[in-house]
C-alpha cells in the first residue's frame, strides 16, 4: 500500500498503487446523496433523467420558503422512486403548532423516514426555535415515524455559532441519538479541501463523536460561482483552494471538479478506519444534471488518476 504523508498522495505511484487508490474513490461515492430545492424541481422535468432510482435527495428550505412546495417537491421524489429527505430548518419555523401541522402534513401526503434538522440560514428566529437541538427535543419526529435523521456539522466553522457551542452541540446530540428511536449522521457544509475536514473529525471524535459523516462536496461549478457560494455559506480555510486559482481571471468561469478533495478523503478514510466518514453529499451548485453524471461516473469507475494520483479525469461524457 501507498505510502500516506498528511493529506497529501506521495509524488510517485506504481500501478498497482493506483488501483487501489481508484477503488478506494469508488467506495467513498458509493450511495452517495444530493440535494435540490423547490425551485430547481420546476426546471426538472424528471429525476430520474439525472439520478438513479433509490438515490437520497435533499430537499433544501430556503429562507422565506413556503414549506407546502417542499411538501409537493418531496411527494413528486418518492413518487418517481427517490427517498425524500426533508430540510427543517428551525429559525423559519413560527411555532410548535406550525412545526407539527408541517410534520403531519408532510407524514399525510408524502410519508417519508428521512429528514435533515438544520437551525437555518437567518440571523433571527423567526418564532419558538433557535437551533436544531429545540426542534429534536420536542419529541415530533419520533412521534411521526422519522426513522432517519441528519444532523449539522461544519469542519470550518459556522459564522453564526462560536466554534465551543458547536462543540457541544455536537455532543448534545450525540447523546439524544441514544434514546431517539432514529438513526443520526452528521450532514456537513461543503469543503473544498480534506485537511480541515480531517482535522475536525478527529477532533470531535477524541471528544466523544460516534455518529457516521456525510461530507458535503461541491459539484461542479465555474470558479466564480464556488466563490460565491462559499462567501455566502461561511466556508472558511479551505476556500483558499479557489482564491489562489482566482487570482488568474481567466480561470473564473472555468468549471471545478472535486477530485483531489475525493483522493484525499478516499485515501484517509482507507488508512484510518476508526474515521467517522461514512458518505458523500453533493451539493450541486452548478445545476445537478451535470453534477450527478460527473459523480456517478466516478462511482462508476469511469475515471483515469493523473498527475501520479495527484487529479483524476472522468472518461465519460457528462455535457
Amino acid at each position: 500500500m501507498a505510502s500516506w504523508r498528511s493529506t497529501a498522495l506521495a509524488a510517485t505511484w506504481e500501478p498497482d498503487e493506483m488501483d487501489t487508490t481508484k477503488q478506494q474513490i469508488m467506495e467513498l461515492v458509493e450511495g452517495f446523496s444530493i440535494e435540490t430545492t423547490p425551485g430547481s424541481a420546476l426546471k426538472i422535468p424528471d429525476y430520474r433523467e439525472h439520478l438513479r432510482v433509490g438515490a437520497t435527495v435533499s430537499v433544501t428550505f430556503l429562507p422565506g420558503s413556503d414549506f407546502a412546495d417542499t411538501i409537493l417537491t418531496a411527494k413528486r421524489l418518492k413518487d418517481e422512486g427517490f427517498v425524500p429527505a426533508p430540510h427543517f430548518a428551525a429559525r423559519s419555523i413560527p411555532s410548535k403548532t406550525v412545526f407539527e401541522e408541517n410534520l403531519k402534513r408532510l407524514q399525510g401526503e408524502v410519508g417519508v423516514e428521512d429528514v435533515v434538522v438544520l437551525a437555518g440560514g437567518v440571523s433571527e428566529p423567526l418564532g419558538d426555535f433557535d437551533n436544531s437541538m429545540e426542534l429534536l427535543e420536542t419529541g415530533l419526529f419520533d412521534a411521526y415515524g422519522i426513522k432517519r435523521m441528519g444532523v449539522a456539522g461544519h469542519p470550518e466553522g459556522s459564522q453564526d455559532i462560536p466554534a465551543t457551542h458547536a462543540h457541544e452541540a455536537l455532543q448534545w446530540k450525540n447523546a439524544f441519538a441514544q434514546r431517539s428511536d432514529a438513526t443520526f449522521h452528521i450532514a456537513t457544509q461543503f469543503c473544498f479541501e480534506a485537511a480541515p475536514i480531517i482535522a475536525w473529525e478527529k477532533a470531535i471524535r477524541d471528544a466523544g463523536n460516534t455518529l457516521p459523516i456525510h461530507i458535503g462536496v461541491p459539484g461542479l461549478a465555474t470558479l466564480k460561482t464556488l466563490i460565491n457560494h462559499a462567501k455566502a455559506c461561511g466556508v472558511g480555510a479551505s476556500m483558499r483552494v479557489l482564491t489562489r486559482q482566482a487570482r488568474h481571471i481567466a480561470k473564473l468561469l472555468t468549471v471545478q471538479q472535486p477530485d483531489r478533495l475525493l483522493i484525499d478523503l478516499a485515501r484517509h478514510k482507507a488508512a484510518n478506519p476508526h474515521s467517522a466518514i461514512a458518505k458523500l453529499h453533493i451539493y450541486p451548485l452548478g445545476g445537478l444534471r451535470r453534477s450527478a453524471k460527473w459523480t456517478y461516473a466516478v462511482q462508476d469507475g469511469d475515471f483515469d488518476l493523473v498527475k501520479n494520483g495527484k487529479a483524476f479525469a472522468v472518461t465519460r461524457d457528462i455535457e
